[in-house]
């Protein structure tokens, strides 16, 4: 099943525009085959959605649901898309790391670490500002460090677990709502022969038996959105291990004093900002464990009612 049109809304603000996405995705009437979210004006920070159907009725039936939002229906030339996508990505150099395509193997460095990571149906080949500034990031924390419990929250195609996994031979983590993002998650560590390394699971949020099993984490990624980030503060910051690492990414340099703020009220501390365009990613720590007497404090990782516990 290949998009022949597009359902393109009107610029707006970064917000409404991830907003009217959003909308679009849950609405049980709009069959899109994807959505997507592009800066059309980056000097007025304009942004607008781009949903892609099948055919041009389903295209109209949309555009009838958001006829306040919606600008223009277009048909697509008849362009093998996969092919051009794949051709037109580069490969990708963030420290150690460097990610390319299956087009682009024999691009391969002799040293650091290679991923190949395909164009494909889940977010992510390593060429967004926001994965390429969490992997500058790790790159940073294993200059430091060595994470042994490390934990992929939002993983989409699994660039930041596998390469995690890749540098620290330890087991990673890897979560998603979306079934697909985990699918190829796999299928990605598969092809860059880290599979024994990675467990994927799908999972909305924090609310999976195998996040809390596996907690507290020496290291984690949450590379999602800005509100999504700001509403498992409290759970993220409680799973992640004393002395560990936070790499928060998703978000605009706009939402930069927001996002920190939300994670300073929980005790983290500020350690490093990566920009990457109008993309950021910011890298928290949790102090390490003083002690105190009288027994280990409780702490509840989930949010409120999630009805489990976590000795850290």
């Amino acid at each position: 099943m290949s998009a022949q049109v597009t359902l393109t809304s009107h610029p707006s603000s970064l917000d409404a525009a991830q907003q009217l996405a959003e909308d679009m995705d849950n609405h049980f009437a709009v069959d899109a085959l994807a959505i997507s979210v592009n800066e059309v004006d980056e000097t007025k920070n304009l942004w607008c959605v781009v949903a892609y159907f099948e055919t041009e009725d389903v295209a109209s039936a949309a555009a009838q649901h958001f006829a306040s939002h919606t600008a223009r229906i277009e048909k697509l030339p008849d362009t093998d898309w996969v092919r051009q996508s794949l051709e037109g990505l580069a490969p990708v150099t963030a420290g150690r790391f460097f990610l390319h395509g299956s087009h682009d193997r024999e691009r391969r460095r002799a040293g650091g670490i290679s991923l190949e990571i395909d164009a494909g149906t889940a977010f992510g080949t390593g060429h967004h500002g926001t994965t390429e500034a969490c992997l500058v990031a790790l790159d940073h924390v294993l200059k430091r460090k060595m994470p042994q419990r490390i934990f992929d929250l939002g993983c989409g195609t699994g660039v930041l677990a596998l390469a995690a996994a890749a540098a620290t031979k330890h087991r990673i983590l890897a979560t998603d709502i979306d079934s697909e993002a985990t699918r190829v998650t796999l299928l990605n560590a598969h092809q860059n022969r880290l599979r024994p390394l990675t467990k994927a699971h799908t999972a909305p949020g924090l609310h999976h038996a195998i996040i809390r099993q596996s907690a507290p984490y020496d290291l984690i990624f949450a590379n999602i959105l800005a509100r999504p980030l700001a509403a498992l503060a409290h759970g993220i910051s409680q799973i992640l291990a004393h002395g560990g690492t936070l790499v928060l990414s998703g978000l605009t340099r706009d939402q930069i004093r927001w996002i920190k703020a939300c994670y300073l009220a929980r005790g983290l501390i500020h350690h490093e900002t990566i920009l990457r365009g109008n993309w950021a990613a910011l890298v928290m720590t949790k102090p390490p464990k003083q002690k105190r007497p009288g027994g280990p404090r409780r702490f509840d990782p989930g949010s409120k009612g999630s009805g489990w516990e976590l000795d850290l």
